[in-house]
């Protein structure tokens, strides 16, 4: 199979996975809380947000692939790249059934961190694969802050 196919495959799976846990108390938590004004004006464009964001990340781990495809480095590099997917696809569920902000600050920080040094990685093999994380780069940490804020309007949800 074609390695761009597989790469959107196991990007569009994984970006769904957290939509398949989210039980109706955890959704109730969540609608429950108080939001910035700010945050609820950004809101509805969020999962467009997310689309762009997880499409450039494909494109960008297609762009290693090509450089040296099928090599143990460009492997390693693609389980990086599944780490950073997975680690922020587990901010909504695991934010959700824990019913934590505190949680998801430090999750959301954490790939945050962790889409940083992906691009420190990827910029050598392909730079424009490194720009192609730019909106990652750019909204983890607003998302992240985001969180952190919904502590000030929500400290019961620590």
């Amino acid at each position: 199979m074609n390695a761009g196919i597989m790469i959107a495959i196991v990007t569009l799976l994984v970006s769904l996975g957290s939509f398949l846990i989210r039980p109706k108390e955890d959704i109730r938590w969540v609608k429950r809380l108080d939001l910035p004004r700010w945050l609820a004006i950004v809101e509805p464009a969020i999962p467009v947000i997310w689309t762009v964001i997880f499409t450039c990340g494909a494109i960008s781990a297609w762009l290693v692939w090509r450089a040296d495809p099928g090599s143990f480095k460009t492997w390693l590099i693609l389980g990086f790249y599944l780490l950073v997917e997975v680690v922020t696809v587990a901010y909504i569920p695991v934010t959700l059934r824990l019913q934590s902000l505190a949680i998801g600050t430090v999750i959301g920080g954490l790939g945050a961190v962790l889409g940083y040094g992906l691009a420190i990685v990827v910029f050598p093999i392909s730079p424009l694969a490194a720009v192609l994380l730019v909106p990652y780069l750019l909204w983890s940490p607003i998302g992240t802050y985001a969180t952190r804020e919904l502590i000030d309007f929500n400290p019961e949800s620590i």
